[in-house]
């Protein structure tokens, strides 16, 4: 089994939650709301690759302003792939409070929709396992 580090980023603006909708044919949550984030490179810090993992999937615009380790975790998942046969694969997540001084994304092809979601409206959405447990440990949902 494949083991990955996770950089999670729990990004927030004025008060709303950055939330991405995954793609319908790829990856450990398809068709879910997620958290952005993605696997640690090898030689990165923590932060590089959070910071990475931002750029890449939301764009360079987005300005992030701090960012605080919040708690990490870990639990077994099965990815999709879109070429390729779906795997096991036990992940380490290590979740980040983030704040943004912007709302400026250009999301890729891994998600189908991002939104900024208040608090009272998380429990509405299609929210997958490890955000809903996010969210539920800060006491959102």
């Amino acid at each position: 089994m494949r083991h990955r580090t996770i950089v999670c980023p729990v990004i927030q603006n004025n008060g709303a939650y950055l939330l991405c909708k995954m793609a319908d044919d790829r990856g450990v949550f398809p068709g879910q709301w997620a958290l952005p984030g993605g696997g640690m490179e090898e030689g990165e810090t923590m932060e590089q690759a959070l910071r990475r993992e931002i750029t890449e999937e939301l764009g360079n615009q987005l300005e992030i302003t701090t960012i605080t380790p919040w708690r990490f975790r870990d639990d077994k998942r099965v990815k999709t792939y879109a070429d390729k046969p779906s795997e096991e694969i036990y992940m380490i997540y290590l979740i980040f409070d983030c704040q943004s001084a912007n709302r400026k994304i250009t999301f890729n092809e891994e998600f189908q929709d991002i939104a900024w979601v208040l608090p009272e409206e998380l429990k509405t959405l299609d929210l997958n396992t490890a955000t809903r447990v996010t969210f539920a440990e800060k006491g959102l949902i």
